[in-house]
């Protein structure tokens, strides 16, 4: 067979590259401009977002104003009963922040807890509850993020928490990032019941997730817990006492005057809004970022929170 004639197999090659040529700038048209996070949450329908639950959110009010955590009964349901029972009868008024570890958590609740004799008293709050440092994954809706996971086979949001998810376990866990609420307890895996309580101020320890039941989500005053003066090492518990912030009171929005409560909703994980968010955050391309990253973190993608409209 004779070699194809120079003409012959230049003339492809010739006409792909006019093709290319011809299909370059209409790709550049056609390629959507980049927008940055707050550009896509400007654009948002209203129907992507969901007003928080007053009957799932707590206000813990500090001489510096209001902490607004949202519950997480579908990952603990008995513990967030029992800090519904806890919130109603008024147990954390007066009692305090009493623990402040750098780049770790705040804790709060009755600093007297481990002496019976000075102990606040828990109404009707049950004593015992087990452990729920993970859920059955079946009928859990779980946007998952793109990326692997140092820490779980996949992660992304369920009911609006940072999560992992083991299919072949079978089970799901809410991730300790940043402003996540935790149950503290003793050595003993039931130990916990919801009144003390401690949320993570510095980066997400998640050596922690499946180990301690996770309660929350802090949506709103992280500023005034991050803020509060450090307590000695190693653990950040303060000596003096004195040095421990009040809590003026916590209680469930709905048991607040509707005039009184803070308004918010939160946007919703299942959306096109938050897929389009996660994408600008994992490849950054405005001015500032030479070199996007392709990749981010559970801990770094945004869960945005905003005012509602009363």
């Amino acid at each position: 067979m004779r070699p194809p004639s120079v003409a012959t197999s230049v003339l492809p090659a010739a006409l792909l590259a006019l093709l290319l040529a011809a299909a370059a700038p209409l790709a550049a048209e056609d390629s959507p401009p980049y927008r940055s996070a707050q550009q896509i949450l400007d654009a948002s329908p209203a129907s992507d977002w969901r007003p928080l639950d007053p009957e799932s959110t707590l206000y813990m009010e500090l001489d510096a104003g209001r902490v607004v955590i949202e519950l997480a009964p579908g990952f603990a349901p008995e513990h967030v009963a029992n800090i519904r029972t806890l919130a109603r009868e008024g147990f954390w008024d007066g009692t305090s922040i009493y623990r402040v570890q750098d780049n770790f958590v705040v804790q709060f609740g009755d600093a007297d807890a481990d002496d019976p004799a000075r102990a606040k008293d828990l109404g009707q709050a049950k004593r015992k509850l087990p452990a729920e440092f993970e859920r059955d994954a079946q009928g859990l809706d779980f946007d998952v993020l793109p990326d692997v996971d140092g820490w779980a086979p996949e992660v992304g949001f369920a009911d609006g928490f940072a999560a992992g998810r083991d299919l072949q376990a079978g089970k799901a866990w809410m991730a300790h990032c940043y402003g996540v609420v935790g149950a503290g307890r003793n050595l003993e895996p039931d130990s916990s019941i919801g009144a003390e309580l401690y949320v993570v101020t510095g980066q997400s320890p998640r050596q922690l997730d499946r180990n301690i039941t996770q309660v929350g989500r802090v949506v709103q005053g992280m500023e005034l817990l991050a803020a509060l003066p450090r307590g000695p090492e190693p653990m950040g518990f303060y000596e003096d006492p004195a040095q421990r912030t009040p809590i003026r009171a916590v209680r469930l929005a709905s048991e607040v005057p509707e005039a009184d409560r803070t308004p918010l909703e939160a946007l919703r994980t299942g959306t096109q809004t938050f897929r389009d968010l996660v994408e600008a955050r994992r490849n950054r391309r405005d001015d500032f970022y030479k070199r996007p990253a392709g990749h981010i973190d559970l801990c770094n993608v945004p869960l945005p929170v905003r005012a509602a409209k009363r």
